[in-house]
């Protein structure tokens, strides 16, 4: 060995900090660098360096008589890397040198922070650096591993195969499912990492727990048995919706209103459905009956403002022969009676008349009816559905309609939103109107983008009647093909909403192109305004996933 004076000499004036020691493991110099990483005050001339680094003995350095390198230790509370080189004279071990560093704190909280488990080998298999995901993981000790080369921990059998070792022969990525002793398994990857002559001389291993990766597995699997169900119910909605007459729908409002209607046409609760006039609430009440049990029955529809006062009572319940004058000598049925085992449909519910509410509520109550004339009661079944465009509620308080009644036919309320707040069916609905008209009369006849801004601008506080109404009216008055704007009655265009018209001179081409290209106005227009997506879509009527595809779809287009 160098004399100390010159040992000493030496290691001082390296960066890190350095322990020289002798044959029997006793210190014969140590650095001031490593004194003041360790924090000792003191040289201590003879100790055990078993006892203060921990991890690594001076058997096993005797042993491989080889470099052994990166091995963590923590020395007096402090955490260190150490390299240990064995100084060899005709194949013994004289003495070893030791070469400390701190442990970098950036890398060290990397390597911690991951939630898979990091085993670091150095390029001959042993374990120099392991995180704590990965003692959670396996449930193996770091400081039973450190150290420990990768055959070693195959032979004992802790681990049934190791990845490190694979990558080492193959000098790639290895990627290996492997049973460890406690007979879980992981799956583990191990990264060679090259040195500038292309030796290896480190293996980096990400271990992930196989039961976690079953559970994530698990749980997209079931996500995406839930997406497939709401795909399908949707899938389920349009057909249904394609087959249901004026029924034409794209507004996000309107589909779920669809929906909540669907849900409470499979049982038989009374429906109360509200809205203005004309938002199309009979063709809701036929879309219940449809997706009803008593889909295959009759669908009877009573306008209750339609019969005049004092025939109501006959039209509803029937009478028998000679009931009252005038009355048919055969008798007559009811139409409580020819709806059994169908739906009933009440439309214009608040317009029926306070003395026949009463006998209303009792057939709702008693399930049966008893024809004009007669005493004896009949029995009936039929669902039932009620309509209005009144608020009910404020009738009750004024005493136009019975308390009682209202609770029985408002089990479950389902509210039709107008046509201004679902502006994303106007062109939908304007489409299918023209095109029934140019069916009805073989006729080619299209609307100019402008006709179309006007409509989408428009409150429409007729709702869809107005629209199929206005629809009709300028298609079947215009002399050409291509309806243009000037077409439009002059009170519509006084009265329509010209906020976010464009002047544009462009009324070529088909009622879908016109179609496209306003509905590519307004989806850049309403991103234009608003920002973001969210903000945009929702000022559409329509929902972000929506708003993001069509927008793709033209721009990919243009």
């Amino acid at each position: 060995m160098l004399k100390e004076i010159s040992v000493q000499t030496i290691i001082d004036s390296v960066d890190n900090g350095v322990v020289v020691l002798d044959l029997f493991g006793r210190v014969e110099a140590i650095s001031q660098k490593l004194l003041d990483l360790l924090n000792v005050e003191s040289v201590y001339s003879y100790f055990d360096i078993e006892i203060l680094f921990r991890g690594v003995t001076l058997k096993k350095i005797y042993a491989l008589k080889d470099n052994i390198l990166g091995n963590r230790v923590v020395v007096n509370g402090q955490e260190l890397f150490c390299d240990y080189f064995p100084h060899v004279v005709n194949d013994n071990v004289e003495g070893v040198v030791l070469i400390c560093k701190k442990t970098h704190k950036y890398l060290d909280a990397v390597l911690e922070s991951s939630y898979d488990g990091i085993y670091i080998t150095d390029g001959d298999g042993n374990t120099l650096r392991i995180n704590k995901s990965y003692e959670r993981i396996t449930g193996f000790k770091i400081e039973d591993l450190i150290g420990q080369n990768m055959k070693g921990l195959e032979k004992k059998g802790i681990i049934s195969e190791s990845a490190s070792l694979l990558a080492l022969k193959d000098k790639g990525v290895v990627t290996i499912n492997q049973r460890l002793k406690s007979g879980k398994q992981v799956l583990v990857t191990s990264n060679p990492i090259y040195n500038s002559n292309g030796e290896i001389t480190m293996i980096v291993t990400n271990v992930r727990d196989e039961t976690e990766i079953h559970r994530l597995r698990g749980m997209l699997k079931e996500n995406t048995k839930v997406k497939d169900t709401i795909k399908r119910e949707m899938d389920e909605l349009k057909i249904q919706l394609l087959e249901t007459k004026f029924l034409v729908v794209e507004d996000k409002k309107m589909i779920d209103t669809l929906k909540m209607a669907k849900r409470a046409a499979r049982t038989e609760v009374s429906i109360l459905v509200l809205g203005e006039s004309g938002v199309g609430k009979e063709e809701i009440v036929k879309f219940i009956h449809t997706n009803s049990k008593r889909k295959d029955k009759k669908f009877i529809k009573i306008n209750c403002g339609a019969i005049p006062e004092n025939l109501i009572e006959s039209e509803l319940f029937g009478y028998i022969k000679g009931a009252f004058t005038g009355a048919d000598n055969n008798g007559k049925i009811g139409l409580f009676e020819v709806a059994n085992g169908g739906t009933l449909f009440l439309d214009e519910i608040g317009e029926l008349p306070l003395h026949m509410q009463v006998k209303l509520l009792r057939v709702l109550q008693e399930g049966e009816i008893v024809r004009i004339g007669d005493s004896n009661p009949i029995k009936v079944d039929f669902r039932l559905v009620a309509a209005t465009n009144c608020d009910l509620e404020q009738m009750v308080e004024e005493g136009r309609f019975r308390k009682d009644l209202l609770y029985r036919l408002n089990v479950v309320p389902i509210v039709i939103p107008p046509l201004r707040e679902r502006k994303s069916d106007i062109l939908g609905l304007t489409d299918y109107f023209l095109k029934s008209i140019n069916i009805k009369y073989n006729w080619d006849k299209s609307f100019s983008s402008e006709v179309l801004r006007y409509f989408y601008s428009y409150d429409w506080p007729g709702n869809v009647r107005e629209l199929k109404n206005c629809v009709e009216r300028i298609t079947v008055m215009s002399s050409d093909n291509l309806v243009i704007a000037e077409e439009l009655p002059h009170e519509f265009k006084v009265k329509c909403n010209n906020i976010g018209l464009m002047n544009t001179t462009d009324t070529t081409g088909t009622l879908k192109e016109a179609l496209e290209k306003l509905e590519y106005e307004m989806l850049h227009n309403a991103y234009q305004e608003h920002g973001n997506v969210r903000s945009a879509a929702k000022a559409l009527g329509i929902g972000a996933a929506t708003f993001v595809r069509k927008r793709q779809k033209y721009e990919e287009n243009r």
